[in-house]
């Protein structure tokens, strides 16, 4: 069957597909880990009424960090510590470095005791 031919059949059988523009990244949470797809190719098929998500990519599990370890901005308070401790600068400089590296703690070190 060619591919005119199996779209006309899906779109009898009332299934229609789309394809996601401009997703940056899937994440999908249980309870103790989250899974990651940044370079994540999503589409989005409707069949007799129900949607479903199809996500191909290559995905990079993670610990997940709860709520009462993170503060107020997701930020978990002892990152900022390490960081802190580390390069002797601020808790507003630490929780800002954090954050424009992703939580990646040897990153926002260097990022702060790089000279400028």
């Amino acid at each position: 069957m060619n591919p005119k031919q199996m779209q006309a059949a899906m779109r009898r059988m009332g299934v229609s597909q789309e394809e996601m523009q401009d997703v940056e990244e899937v994440v999908i949470k249980t309870r103790s880990k989250e899974v990651v797809f940044k370079d994540a190719a999503v589409m989005k098929i409707t069949m007799q009424g129900q949607v479903t998500y199809q996500i191909v990519g290559t995905p990079e599990e993670r610990e997940r960090r709860t709520a009462e370890a993170s503060g107020e901005d997701g930020v978990p308070d002892e990152d900022i510590k390490l960081v802190v401790s580390q390069t002797g600068c601020t808790v507003g400089e630490a929780k800002k470095a954090l954050e424009e590296c992703d939580g990646a703690l040897a990153e926002a070190i260097l990022k702060i005791m790089t000279p400028k």
